[in-house]
């Protein structure tokens, strides 16, 4: 007899990535394995989400296989909740799931995950097939709760609803209890004639993968994997064969053919979609194109009236007003053909809303700087024309792509903008959802804390992970660079396991987010088209899409960007200070020829300038003294790797010591602007147009072939180039010589509309700066308030502008960075560990009601909720209390007798009960420890440790003393003094940050300040691997540097550290040999009585007076230390040490 054929098993249960910490497979590995194993149907069961559908539905019919659709919901019966896995059979289907999807998220509390109450299930049933689930699903709990009478309900319920759609699933994966559960799902079958389906839960591809996942799964229940009491798969949930699954369900021939007959139940999949524009049409009243037109020509008179001070009735004659005009009318035509009338229209509502509302928004960014539509309608603040922007570079007919306006907006302010879009748009807008992934320093973290390693243990493995997100790194390429993690891993099998499990794990996806810059808006609720999700506990006020961004465009959506620019903040809370003592200043009426602001520019002291306060950037700036804001343009366009090497021409060629190269006499009036350094985009554009006749939007495909660099293509479009330039009377070997020059140019051109949005930025910045120092800077600092690196640099500003600065005062300072004019007062809340709003509210008690006279007083007027034992302890080391109390240590120890004394004030308050010593100043002898107070060293450490940096005192000046034995030079000095080739110099340690260069090899960037400035060094791996120890923050250091400088020009100028010493080792060390210059008797009777105890050090005495002169070794060494040597020197008795 002949067996019966095998047909395909088909997997339906397929948990991707997007099943956070559940599911292992990436969707491109599930692909290639499809293509591979020649899958004929794949079904995505996605926990909770939708999130891979679209994907999956794209990636996996490409493999050849035929994607089904479905997730898992919960749904929640009396007080049991638990998954029910649902799947599209068609369209209707998918939008139902799609709609119980979204609701699960959108109709939750804060409390519980997301899930939907069991009624919603059975509302609409059309297009969905529902299987009974796991034995960790709803029917699985209910089960093991023993309420076998309401599965039975249930199950009648749903064959009711459902019909044939609905299947009791039976899985064999020998989990806990499963077996039990699936004799009884049997019976049920079998009594009300309910199909059963053969299914398996598939989290991983791979078998050898189940050790990684059980990790995975203890990531996501937060519990450990030597845990018992936890959750555990057994090891089956792999993407078994048709054969194993065929053996395994043999018995239950039934189970089996209704799997293989599923697929032909689906007939759905979603595909891609054209861009779905919402149509502000019928809003408006009117066709969007005419609306358009209507709002932009009103919008150019009212540009050019503003900017060329014309009258309404000159205006149609004169001729700056048709050049505009024409260009108006070509841009007009082209965004109407192109249907984006709408696109144009919804931008400029909302920004003339947020302009309109006083929300600062950002001049441009990006190509959409380009367009007289956009600077029409108040999209952007760039006049196109006086930049010499080109539209096609944002638009362009013969490339066809989405507009894309990046727009920035102040980010105290942007959620308001969201408030007015969702009134807008109601339920047809939504933010973006993004996936944290598990990255090499992040998956360490994780696997390590559930395999149950000690914290410090990992945390010191994840630190040898370098973290640069300008150059990621996969744990492959970090542990192949760590010599130090490679030998931890062959010796230790801790550290072994850890790194295996890590490695497979790394890059799936960790957690949910929300990409909270971008929106989508649609024509029609969002729910029609995509999948929603929203955090209850994120606080946001829009919904996110399932889809990620990349989905989300595909399935028809357009985002819009909402970016938040903490420069325009920056700007805007600057322009309020200032309008205290000038209520007329308004940013946008700045002068942009100011050559005061230039000569600042010219200087490099550019610290709180945006884009342009880098030390490289400084230094790029000093030698090109610029002295207009294309100047400032092209810098921001050429400061980046490839362009910067031309930094030097242009500027040489600016001061006259080069002469332009212009290539060809045609080209003169296009590179002149920039001494014949190509740097934009837009250059690249109009060489071809005027040498080879090419339009526009050729000339931008010309453009994009370059960057690409794709061969074919380039020939292709380098053939046309020569072409049209012979037509236009130039040589075919000029014509081919000069497309050589231009494309390397061309690779990395820069956006010139892009440069020009940000430069204006850049400069009204450093206007501020220049005329408001005091008020921008307090701004700036306020911005930047728990970002300490950013505040020492600021204070280091502050001093070098000889600003007063009041230090941290419990009595004269506030929450955020204040100036009165006069001084300027630091900020409470840049204080460590001190909440804003508590000590704002510390503040206002003291406005109200006057200084605080007494810790007692303090602590009677000042609400228990605003104090807790971190936020004093803040307060004490940054010494806020020093004009109160001087002994830091004492108010340090005395802080748990603050926090009681306090709470039993309030306590007493509360039972209005009084304390009849409550009121006197004595009591802080009570509450305070009698204890010495920090020494020196440790006093500015405990500071250092609150504030980020030194600011009562600083650490060098305890070795001030020995500078001179070792020839100590300010760095400052050093690197301005170019006949010093080599110093010592001596630092202190604020930051240390590890990185590795794109070979692989490991550096570090010293942040360090001396006496007279804050500096960056690099050292590299031998210096950082041989002084480790040396390198802690809060250290002080001598290093001993080397400058070399490349050419006559200075332009170049490099400087290495040679060596690094520790200054408390040097100045605890002993002596080797020390020589005393005496000049009398006395003095050697003085250091007889000093010099007793014998040591390690040789000791030389010469003494020199009107009588005696002699020089002698003393027989036995004496012990002689730094300390010593300074009390000596204090006594005016001279000393040498070699």
């Amino acid at each position: 007899m002949q067996k019966p054929k095998i047909q395909n098993f088909n997997h339906l249960k397929i948990h991707s990535q997007y099943s956070i910490c559940e599911g292992a497979i990436k969707i491109d590995d599930l692909k290639d394995y499809t293509k591979e194993n020649k899958i004929r149907s794949l079904g995505l069961c996605d926990t909770i989400n939708l999130c891979g559908a679209l994907e999956f539905a794209e990636k996996i019919s490409k493999s050849g296989t035929q994607p089904i659709i479905g997730t898992q919901i919960n749904f929640r019966y009396n007080q049991t909740t638990g998954l029910l896995p649902l799947f599209a059979l068609n369209e209707v289907g998918y939008k139902r799931i799609i709609e119980l999807s979204s609701k699960s998220f959108l109709n939750n509390d804060e409390l519980s995950d997301p899930h939907l109450d069991f009624k919603n299930l059975i509302d609409q049933t059309e297009g969905i097939s529902l299987f009974s689930g796991t034995i960790n699903g709803l029917f699985g709990e209910l089960f093991n709760k023993g309420k076998f009478n309401e599965i039975e309900d249930l199950y009648q319920k749903l064959q009711l609803k459902f019909n044939d759609r609905f299947y009791i699933e039976i899985q064999r994966h020998g989990d806990q209890n499963e077996n039990s559960f699936e004799n009884y799902n049997l019976s049920c079958s079998h009594k009300f004639k309910i199909p059963i389906i053969a299914t398996n839960e598939v989290f991983y591809i791979n078998k050898d993968m189940h050790e990684a996942h059980d990790a995975l799964i203890c990531i996501k229940n937060k519990t450990y994997v030597n845990e018992k009491n936890r959750l555990k798969l057994s090891d089956q949930h792999y993407f078994k064969s048709t054969t194993e699954m065929v053996d395994l369900f043999s018995d239950l021939p039934e189970a089996l053919e209704n799997n293989y007959n599923f697929p032909f139940r689906c007939s759905f999949r979603p595909l891609f979609s054209k861009p779905i524009l919402p149509n502000i049409s019928s809003e408006k009243g009117g066709n969007a194109d005419e609306i358009l037109r209507k709002d932009s020509l009103e919008g150019l008179k009212e540009k050019i009236n503003k900017t060329f001070k014309l009258n309404d009735q000159d205006i149609n004659s004169n001729e700056i007003y048709q050049k505009y005009r024409d260009r108006l009318d070509h841009e007009l035509d082209i965004i109407i053909e192109m249907k984006y009338a709408s696109y144009f229209l919804i931008v400029s509502d909302y920004i003339k809303w947020a302009k309109d509302n006083d929300i600062p928004v950002g001049p441009g960014r990006g190509s959409g700087a380009g367009s007289l539509v956009a600077w029409c309608l108040s999209i952007t603040d760039v006049d196109p024309i006086k930049f010499n922007l080109i539209f096609e570079r944002f638009l362009n007919p013969d490339r066809i792509s989405m507009p894309d306006f990046d727009i920035d907006f102040c980010e105290e302010k942007r959620d308001l903008v969201f408030q007015y879009l969702t009134k807008k748009y109601k339920e047809s807008v939504a933010h973006i959802i993004t996936f944290g992934k598990l990255k090499a320093r992040m998956v360490i973290r994780d696997v390590g804390r559930v395999l149950g390693l000690a914290y410090g243990f990992v945390d010191s493995i994840s630190k040898m992970i370098p973290f640069d997100p300008s150059r990621p790194q996969n744990l492959t390429e970090c542990i192949a660079g760590e010599p130090r993690l490679q030998k931890l891993i062959n010796e230790d099998p801790r550290v072994k396991k850890l790194t295996d499990l890590s490695l497979k794990l790394e890059g799936l996806n960790r957690n949910v987010a929300t990409h909270a810059a971008g929106v989508v808006i649609a024509d029609k609720k969002l729910t029609e088209v995509v999948p929603l999700y929203k955090d209850s506990a994120a606080n946001l006020l829009l919904p996110s899409t399932q889809f990620d961004m990349y989905s989300a465009e595909n399935a028809g959506l357009i985002k819009f960007d909402f970016l938040g620019l903490k420069t325009l903040t920056v700007i805007n809370n600057t322009q309020r200070l200032v309008r205290k003592k000038d209520k007329d200043f308004n940013i946008e009426n700045i002068n942009f020829e100011d050559q005061k602001v230039f000569e600042l520019l010219s200087s490099g002291k550019t610290v709180g300038l945006f884009q342009i306060e880098s030390a490289g950037m400084r230094e790029a700036l000093v030698q090109m003294k610029p002295n207009h804001i294309e100047d400032i343009i092209a810098l921001v366009a050429l400061y980046r790797p490839g362009p910067m090497s031309n930094i030097p021409i242009y500027n040489d060629c600016k001061h006259g010591k080069q002469t332009p190269d212009y290539l060809h006499p045609l080209l003169e009036d296009i590179l002149k602007p920039t001494y014949g350094v190509i740097i934009y985009q837009e250059q690249v554009m109009q060489i071809a147009q005027k040498l080879s006749g090419f339009t526009a939007g050729q000339a931008d495909i010309l453009r994009r072939a370059m960057g690409k660099k794709k061969r074919a293509e380039l020939e292709k479009q380098k053939q046309s180039f020569i072409a049209g330039a012979v037509n236009n009377g130039i040589s075919k070997d000029i014509a081919a010589g000069i497309f050589l020059k231009i494309e390397p140019f061309a690779e990395y051109g820069f956006n010139k509309s892009h440069a020009a949005a940000y430069a204006i930025i850049s400069y009204q910045t450093a206007f501020l700066k220049t005329y408001y120092p005091k008020e921008f800077i307090a701004a700036s600092m306020t911005m930047d308030i728990s970002n300490q690196n950013k505040l020492s640099e600021f204070y280091e500003e502050l001093k070098r502008l000889n600003i007063e600065v009041v230090r941290p005062d419990i009595n004269e300072c506030f929450a955020d960075f204040r100036t009165d004019g006069e001084k300027f007062f630091y900020a409470l809340g840049g204080i460590k560990a001190v909440g804003y709003e508590a000590i704002s509210n510390i503040v206002k008690e003291r406005l109200k009601n006057g200084k605080f006279k007494s810790i007692n007083e303090f602590l009677n007027r000042v609400d228990p909720k605003d104090i807790n034992k971190l936020q004093l302890e803040g307060l004490v080391k940054a010494g806020a209390f020093d004009k109160i109390i001087l002994n830091r240590q004492s108010l340090y120890n005395s802080i748990p007798n603050f926090i009681t004394k306090s709470k039993n004030i309030f306590e007493n308050k509360s039972a209005n009960q009084i304390d009849l010593f409550g009121d006197t100043d004595s009591q802080d002898d009570q509450i305070i420890s009698n204890t010495v107070d920090w020494k020196f060293e440790e006093r500015l450490s405990k500071e250092f440790e609150a504030v980020g940096f030194f600011i009562s005192d600083h650490p060098l000046n305890q070795y001030k003393d020995i500078f001179s034995d070792y020839n100590i030079n300010d760095f400052q000095n050093f690197n301005n003094n170019d006949e010093l080739r080599n110093s010592n110099v001596a630092a202190t340690l604020l930051k240390i940050q590890e990185r590795k260069t794109s070979k692989g090899n490991a550096y570090a960037v010293l942040k360090l300040t001396d006496l007279t400035s804050v500096f960056e060094l690099f050292i590299f791996s031998d210096i950082l691997e041989s002084n480790r120890q040396n390198l802690k923050e809060g250290s002080s250091i001598i290093l001993t540097l080397v400058k070399s400088i490349s050419n006559e020009e200075n332009r170049f100028k490099r400087i290495n550290v040679q060596k690094i010493v520790s200054l408390s080792d040097l100045i605890n060390k002993p002596i080797e040999e020390i020589t005393f210059n005496l000049k009398s008797l006395d003095e050697l009777n003085q250091l007889s009585k000093i010099l007793t105890e014998k040591g390690q050090t040789v000791v030389k005495i010469r003494l020199s007076d009107k009588i005696n002169y002699f020089s002698f070794q003393l027989k036995n060494k004496r012990n002689i230390d730094r300390k010593m040597v300074n009390i000596l020197r204090n006594k005016e008795i001279s000393t040498f040490i070699r």
